[in-house]
């Protein structure tokens, strides 16, 4: 199968998904994905997101077909410590899957001749992707592993588009190519960098994954306003590897005698499989972040405050109550439940009734108006 037979069949596989915009589909089109995957990458295939190696050398009909697949494709584990492996989850870069890369793309919406900033350079795919829709001298794009900086020129030169590269970190903007029109974020945050409103024209758009910690992530879609401020709301999902300079430190190991047992009777699984607007509010109203295990008979979630203040609350069937614990002074297991009634209270609105204002002291996360301030 030639190369634009494969993207023709990768296009029905996202348009199945969601219907894109005709100048979505056509940058797609003019700008192969192939040219940007590395010949060993870590994939996840089907709805099951079956973890797969791909082998350019080994297996190039394999390779061929999950690269024009809807498909997500680690191309680097911490920090490129550690080479490419099955089992291993400690990514730190990807190519992302087609149909989420489309979907911010839509929701960017960039014209001819807009000024592009964009934060995570990756394997340089997006950044072609942009060029192609606003003209290579109107894209810059910042990474800030040198590693992918080197791999994602020498892509993009192979895909025939030179886009401003720079290395560094993206959540200073680039204020000498400023101001921006678009903003387009590859990485995921739960703050929103200042310096990207403020290099920002009024009108301007961004388009960022917001990834807060707790349960699903979301897209957000912000337009900067001509006072310095922004707004937007959450238009669907959107799940990146953090920002570095946003990661999570997680949690310390502590001694088992420290924790604090004891029983709740709501079902874990109730939080864990909330809706997205639950987990919004939850996350504005708590900052706290959540992590799940499943196995057959077995569910635990753990919910985090911070470093040393932690817990978790584990199902099992056939019981009345559920075990728990808690480290640290603060009942954050409390806290979430708290916060999901509290959702609930309102009428257990939905992702899109939220939002989202950022100013130079900070962001907000509101319900249905700004007015309506939740965290």
């Amino acid at each position: 199968m030639n190369v634009p037979d494969r993207i023709e069949r990768m296009l029905d596989e996202i348009q199945a998904v969601s219907p894109r915009s005709k100048w979505v589909l056509s940058a797609l089109r003019a700008v192969p994905r192939h040219l940007f995957i590395p010949s060993i990458a870590q994939g996840f295939v089907g709805m099951e997101e079956r973890e797969i190696i791909i082998d350019r050398d080994a297996d190039p009909d394999t390779w061929w077909e999950v690269v024009y697949s809807d498909s997500v494709l680690v191309t680097q584990l911490d920090d490129g410590a550690t080479e490419i492996q099955l089992g291993a989850t400690g990514f730190t870069s990807s190519n992302s899957a087609p149909s989420t890369v489309a979907d911010l793309l839509q929701w960017l919406d960039p014209e001819p001749g807009h000024r592009v900033l964009e934060v995570g350079t990756g394997t340089g795919w997006t950044a072609a992707l942009l060029s192609h829709v606003v003209g290579e001298t109107n894209v810059t794009s910042i990474e800030i592993d040198r590693a992918n900086a080197e791999q994602a020129a020498k892509n993009l030169v192979a895909a025939g588009v030179q886009p401003h590269l720079l290395v560094g970190d993206g959540a200073y903007g680039f204020p000498g190519h400023a101001p921006f029109d678009r903003v387009h974020v590859t990485c995921g945050i739960h703050t929103v960098p200042y310096a990207w409103i403020a290099q920002s024209r009024p009108g301007a758009v961004i388009v960022a994954p917001y990834c807060p910690g707790f349960g699903l992530n979301h897209a957000v879609r912000l337009v900067v306003r001509p006072d310095g401020t922004a707004i937007g709301r959450f238009p669907g999902f959107a799940s990146y590897m953090m920002m570095r300079s946003q990661r999570w430190a997680g949690v310390t190991a502590v001694d088992p005698e420290e924790a604090r047992d004891f029983t709740t009777t709501v079902d874990p699984r109730t939080l864990a499989y909330a809706p997205a607007g639950a987990d919004l509010a939850i996350s504005a109203l708590t900052r706290l972040h959540s992590h799940t295990y499943r196995e057959p008979g077995f569910f635990r979630m753990w919910v985090m405050g911070d470093s040393d203040r932690w817990g978790a609350a584990a199902w099992e069937p056939k019981r009345d109550y559920y075990d728990a614990y808690q480290i640290g002074d603060r009942a954050v297991w409390q806290e979430a439940v708290d916060a999901y009634f509290r959702w609930v209270s309102w009428g257990e609105p939905g992702r899109d009734r939220f939002g989202m204002t950022v100013t130079p002291e900070g962001q907000h996360i509101w319900l249905d108006t700004p007015e309506r301030v939740i965290g």
